[in-house]
């Protein structure tokens, strides 16, 4: 056996869809009728992604590192945050094997734009696109993302120390 250390982490995130505010996922601006209400610009995929990240290097979490009291972070992209983050990785010695994010939504519909989104994400995170894997569900219109109140989404890292 090498003495690669690999880790896992496990991301989690939600936030309210509001009218007059842009709908940003994954890095990506998607034409929509309501967008997430946040402090930053409210990027619930890359928010996940970022505590899966951190939490797999032993990093804690994105609100330790980009607190929502810091006006710095009023209405900052998401994509920069997410660069920190990887930065953040890198100086621990750690490399990204793979990603893997789950949104939740009933809209608008996540599949047209996978592609634009993981290259999006593979130059913030400088991987390979099939390093990235991001998928879309719906709640079968249960519960709040079923009613159209929000956008969650799930993520998992895959980080090594070679």
């Amino acid at each position: 056996m090498s003495n690669c250390k690999f880790r896992t982490g496990l991301g989690f995130d939600v936030h309210r869809l509001v009218e007059d505010r842009d709908l940003w996922l994954c890095g990506v601006k998607l034409d929509h009728t309501h967008g997430l209400l946040g402090h930053s610009d409210a990027d619930v995929a890359i928010h996940a992604l970022c505590d899966a990240l951190l939490g797999a290097a032993a990093l804690r979490d994105i609100g330790y590192h980009f607190p929502d009291s810091d006006p710095a972070y009023k209405g900052a992209d998401s994509k920069i945050l997410l660069k920190e983050v990887v930065r953040l990785l890198s100086d621990k010695g750690y490399l990204i094997g793979n990603v893997d994010i789950t949104i939740c939504t009933e809209a608008p519909k996540i599949n047209p734009h996978i592609t634009r989104m993981q290259t999006t994400l593979a130059e913030i995170m400088q991987v390979d696109i099939d390093d990235i894997s991001i998928k879309a569900t719906t709640t079968e219109r249960l519960g709040f993302t079923g009613r159209r109140e929000g956008i969650s989404a799930y993520a998992t890292a895959l980080i090594y120390r070679p």
